[in-house]
């Protein structure tokens, strides 16, 4: 099993990892030891954050990748024992807490789960993770159980086609459920080191896409025309941005660009001369760092649901695309 921390996704990564640096005045870089991570991932591997775990899961046509670690968000809400077995009255706390928090999914099981309590007597409660992901080839998810739910009990509901489990493929020695027959490891995200190198931080959620966002998206349609000759040349000295992921925690925010980043610094600024997002970004995340070497950037995170949002909607000021 997954040994979880108290220490918050950025957390983790500043005491042990992250290299950061401020944004005022003449910024230095201090270096810290960064783990290299692995080059690929040829098989899933539950000791790993679900982020990194997912990835041998994720076909290689996906282009979006969202995680939501709920053992994570039930050990930092207090609920650390929360269990399909827990009385009705702890779950309903619980889940009344969540959509305050960074999580980017409420649970894709939940709105079938008293069915599937009264009839199979499992529930969203027994999974420990949860991701989904898009791409060319449509949607497709990963449900990671707990290693004591009886697999019995998910292979029938499966087979009565409950909710989103109907036409799922149940792999019992893993306690996984997936939406779709899981991709040969060459043909999945886990064959790409860059990718690879974007996940695996401590986080209550992930969200991993591949390339920049469009102007648009991000600040709204019509918005760049209207900007001044500062900020307009701002965005035209980014340089491309081929793929990107925000660690959501409970206090902090890790944003990985990808390493040698010469445009780290601009890219955290970019929220300070940029029209402003919906909500806006510098309520939500403040006090941006970042560090070119490594292409991570860290923020508090002042408002975790509005944060969630804005990654769901693609409104991060610094995954914009060149102009």
């Amino acid at each position: 099993m997954r040994r979880v921390s108290r220490v918050g996704s950025l957390g983790a990564a500043l005491v042990g990892a992250l290299l950061l640096t401020g944004c005022s005045g003449e910024p230095k870089v201090v270096h810290q030891a960064v783990p290299e991570p692995e080059a690929v991932v040829t098989e899933y591997d539950a000791s790993k954050e679900p982020s990194a775990a997912v990835l041998s899961l994720v076909p290689a046509t996906a282009t979006t990748l969202e995680v939501t670690d709920f053992d994570q968000l039930r050990l930092v809400l207090g609920f650390s024992t929360l269990d399909g077995e827990t009385p009705d009255a702890e779950r309903a706390r619980f889940w009344r807490q969540v959509p305050r928090t960074a999580a980017l999914s409420t649970g894709l099981l939940r709105p079938d789960d008293q069915r599937l309590r009264n009839q199979f007597g499992i529930s969203q409660d027994d999974v420990a993770w949860e991701a989904s992901w898009t791409g060319d080839a449509g949607r497709g998810w990963v449900l990671a159980f707990h290693d004591k739910v009886p697999m019995p009990a998910i292979h029938r509901a499966v087979e009565a086609g409950v909710g989103p489990l109907a036409g799922a493929v149940v792999d019992d020695t893993r306690h996984l459920v997936t939406s779709s027959e899981p991709p040969a490891a060459a043909d999945s995200w886990g064959a790409d080191p860059a990718l690879v190198a974007l996940t695996g931080t401590e986080a209550v959620s992930t969200y991993v896409e591949r390339g920049c966002t469009p102007f648009d998206t991000v600040f709204g349609a019509g918005m760049e025309e209207q900007l001044a000759a500062a900020p307009a040349a701002a965005l035209h000295d980014l340089d491309e941005l081929d793929a990107w992921s925000v660690a959501l925690g409970t206090e902090l925010v890790t944003a990985q660009l990808g390493e040698k980043r010469s445009d780290a610094f601009d890219r955290v600024r970019l929220a300070d001369v940029m029209p402003p997002t919906d909500p806006e970004f510098g309520l939500v995340m403040s006090r941006g760092v970042a560090d070119p070497a490594s292409g991570r950037l860290g923020y508090v995170l002042d408002d975790p649901a509005a944060a969630a949002r804005l990654t769901r909607e693609g409104h991060l000021p610094f995954t914009v695309c060149p102009g």
